[in-house]
């Protein structure tokens, strides 16, 4: 419990931050009015940056491996290995890789380095002509996209407030869906007549492609993400202030100078001492095979703009696993078409749920930015167990009804809502020891509280 008092004491403000509160914080704005003009700007501008990531998304693991089974000879377990490969380079990556992005502060080029990298790793693919080709250009597929989605999770925390994290998230997510619902639909019209041009097979036509249109959009975005607030050198002095200044109002404390006071490995030992970074990594690998199904559907971004205005997690949450769970009992009942048909609608709310997990885990974890880091890439590192372990439990032996597959779910669903009610109840209690040392220093104005 020693880094729950340690996080309560390092957002509590100081007696030269209760000063400073009980000014009014939009004078140096010129006023509210002005700086909540001048804060729409900011935040257009951020959003036109940010809708880069979506497109990187998109581009982020659309690579198909469909169609070179037999060109490469992969017989028996080969084909389930060189597709499982891309997970322990994936894996092992992220925390250092996060760790390396708070360090040098500079996510414009580091983010789309590792693109460029992935892309012409995809691009030689198209070379491979056997197995061993296969499960090293995968394997090290997997270490350097490891770096994109936890970066840009992490981007996105260094300038949104609590309030705007949740619908910029599941836009993000959904950059990755639609890779995932439409990517080998593209493909197979793409390449539909090139099976056979230059005496080269279809898939690796699809290989080149993909490469190539990486490659060119990681350089497209080096010219479009913004860095941190203090290394963004396009902002102006005005919207620099502010965005440091909406960061410090929403956990209370300043970003960075205020909290980050030792060494490069300071936020990986606040991480991985912290209880509650294990607990969201379990809950992760729980929320992960309850979904397992990966559909998509539209009605992700509704619920979480909601979650955002609201600033609430659990019951948002829970309420989409409640649903998951009630669509899996009507798949386990019967097998009227109709009826699973509906099911499915019910099922994927689940998807909406683990978007909130991602967007509770950065909001719980505020400070310092470099546990934030290590916080966002370990859990996800770890739910990726949650994605090996669901693909297990579809088999087809269980079908056609799939009722042990389902019963699954509904058991992960149960030990989501379960974990994320006990994790609830405990930070009521660190929002209460929060109020207490307020109340404690003479503090009127309500400051940092964690998200429930």
């Amino acid at each position: 419990m020693t880094s729950d008092h340690s996080d309560v004491m390092s957002i509590s403000p100081s007696k030269e931050h209760v000063a400073c509160k009980e000014l009014d914080l939009d004078v140096e704005f010129g006023g509210t009015e002005a700086r909540n003009k001048l804060e729409r700007k900011l935040l257009w501008k951020l959003d036109l940056c940010m809708s880069m990531l979506v497109l990187m998304s998109i581009l982020n693991l659309v690579t198909r491996l469909r169609g070179f089974v037999t060109d490469l000879h992969l017989e028996g377990q080969q084909f389930a290995t060189v597709l499982s490969i891309f997970y322990v380079g994936y894996i092992i990556t992220q925390i250092p890789s996060n760790m390396f992005l708070n360090y040098i502060g500079k996510p414009s080029l580091y983010l789309p380095a590792c693109m460029v990298i992935w892309g012409l790793i995809i691009a030689l693919t198209g070379n491979i002509t056997n197995f061993v080709g296969a499960l090293l250009t995968r394997f090290f597929l997997g270490l350097v996209e490891a770096a994109f989605f936890p970066g840009a999770v992490f981007l996105i925390s260094k300038w949104y407030m609590r309030g705007e994290i949740g619908s910029r998230l599941a836009i993000l997510y959904c950059g990755n869906m639609i890779s995932n619902a439409f990517g080998a639909l593209i493909a197979s019209g793409v390449l539909a007549d090139m099976d056979g041009v230059r005496a080269k097979a279809a898939w690796r036509w699809l290989f080149y492609i993909e490469g190539i249109l990486t490659v060119t959009v990681a350089i497209m975005a080096v010219f479009v993400l913004p860095d941190f607030p203090m290394t963004t050198k396009w902002l102006t002095d005005d919207e620099r202030r502010l965005a440091l200044k909406r960061m410090e109002e929403d956990a209370g404390v300043g970003d960075q100078a205020e909290t980050e006071n030792s060494g490069f490995g300071y936020g990986f030992s606040l991480a991985i001492t912290d209880w509650k970074v294990w607990w969201f990594a379990i809950l992760a690998v729980a929320q992960n095979v309850a979904m397992s199904f990966v559909v998509y559907f539209p009605t992700l971004t509704t619920t979480l703009g909601h979650s955002d205005k609201t600033q609430e997690r659990f019951f948002h949450m829970s309420t989409s696993n409640f649903i998951g769970i009630i669509g899996s009992l009507i798949s386990i009942c019967t097998m009227n078409t109709a009826a699973r048909y509906l099911s499915l609608f019910f099922v994927s709310q689940s998807c909406t749920a683990h978007i909130l997990m991602i967007t509770w885990n950065s909001n719980t974890f505020a400070r310092p930015p470099s546990k934030r880091a290590v916080c966002v890439s370990l859990i996800n590192a770890f739910q990726q167990l949650g994605f090996i372990a669901g693909s297990y439990v579809w088999p087809s032996n269980w079908g056609p009804t799939y009722r042990y597959s389902y019963a699954i779910v509904i058991a992960c669903n149960a030990i989501v809502i379960t974990m994320t009610w006990i994790l609830r109840l405990h930070l009521k209690t660190l929002n209460k020891k929060l109020e207490k040392e307020e109340q404690k220093q003479g503090i009127k104005e309500k400051g940092f509280r964690y998200v429930l």
